[in-house]
């Protein structure tokens, strides 16, 4: 049975780093307070690419005023872009063997944005992902590696399930392998990925290339939908805190395709991040995990705009587009077995009701309109 025991706060723990990319964004962000809660020193790489993708609704300024403003001397920023190799070269240098994590949250997240501007989405997807995987082999080739990556690897092949239609959502069968979630056996082959998932899938074979070829300590999450209320809510990401933006903002929510029956297991930004402790902690060479809700914390787009209802006492304005978005699950629930057989001190703690109430509260005080 694996024991998480806190290292002793000697000097050389003292003086260990986590570097995050993404330290913006709702796991980047969770990221720096989590290690340095841990007693690390935290090193935050983020140029807000996010306000170029989403516009001010996606800008994660917000957040990094206010890691600055919380950790103070626990943390320390550098506005370099993960396609800028001599600027990551320069942060890395200066670290070097100190550097005890890395976590690379840092992304291009939308589907839609992706096919807008192709070279980008892969420059930033595979191409920075590239670059901090060989920066970390270079100056800090112990550090274990963690990347977040998507359940978009898998394409549209979860689409090819025999999903049953209910009332509010469409369902597996019982009896059926995957009803509690798909595992990592899933293909990535013969499916549509959107060029999103496509660029995705090569940083994920490289990060796992990366393990087995050079013998690092590196694991891809692939997760479905991770949340919680530091996310920088924008139409083409950030589904629940988005949503639950437009129920309390009044809003209108396009909602594609599916009849809003789609279900999406969802998973808590701190859920996320002790499951990277975990790793952390004990971690193994070129491992791939599922990362979501599972059976404890799933939804449909239905059943999550009467859960916001209920909370906010608004009703939400809905516009229903026939057509669904290319590449779009119709269905996806995660299997954690695995990664719950190698990390059985691991548990999810957050559900779908609790997630929601939680964005709400956090944002109480900006999304609500003032009478």
């Amino acid at each position: 049975m694996l024991r998480w025991i806190l290292p002793p706060m000697d000097q050389e723990w003292r003086v260990s780093v986590a570097l995050v990319t993404g330290s913006g964004g709702l796991i980047g962000s969770e990221a720096v307070r989590h290690f340095a809660g841990l007693g690390l020193d935290v090193v935050g790489i983020d140029n807000d690419m996010r306000r170029y993708f989403f516009g001010e609704d996606g800008s994660t300024s917000w957040s990094l005023e206010r890691l600055g403003r919380d950790l103070g001397n626990s943390y320390t920023h550098f506005a370099v872009d993960i396609r800028d190799r001599d600027g990551l070269e320069q942060v890395f240098k200066k670290y070097g063997s100190d550097i005890a994590v890395v976590i690379h949250s840092a992304a291009q997240p939308s589907h839609d944005w992706a096919a807008k501007e192709p070279y980008t989405d892969f420059d930033v997807n595979a191409g920075g992902t590239l670059n901090i995987l060989e920066n970390t082999r270079q100056h800090a080739i112990d550090a274990p590696f963690i990347h977040c990556s998507t359940n978009k690897v898998y394409g549209d092949r979860p689409n090819s399930l025999p999903l049953v239609e209910l009332e509010t959502r469409y369902e597996l069968p019982e009896d059926h392998r995957w009803h509690q979630g798909i595992t990592e056996e899933m293909s990535i082959d013969h499916s549509l990925h959107s060029v999103f998932g496509a660029s995705k899938v090569a940083a994920d074979v490289m990060v796992q290339e990366y393990g087995r070829y050079f013998d690092m300590k590196t694991a891809c999450f692939r997760g479905g939908t991770l949340t919680g209320p530091a996310h920088s809510a924008a139409e083409l990401h950030g589904f629940l805190a988005y949503l639950m933006r437009c129920v309390m903002e009044g809003r209108t929510y396009n909602l594609y395709g599916y009849k809003g029956k789609m279900v999406r297991d969802a998973i808590h930004s701190h859920d996320v991040l002790t499951a990277f402790e975990a790793f952390f902690r004990a971690p193994r060479s070129a491992e791939v995990y599922n990362l979501g809700g599972g059976r404890h914390s799933n939804t449909s787009h239905i059943e999550a705009f009467r859960i916001a209802e209920e909370i906010t006492g608004r009703e939400a304005r809905i516009n229903y587009v026939e057509q669904n978005r290319t590449g779009d699950h119709q269905w996806y629930v995660s299997s954690m077995a695995r990664f719950e057989e190698q990390y059985p001190d691991w548990k999810i703690t957050y559900d779908v009701p609790m997630i929601l109430r939680e964005i709400y509260e956090a944002n109480v005080g900006k999304w609500v309109p003032q009478s």
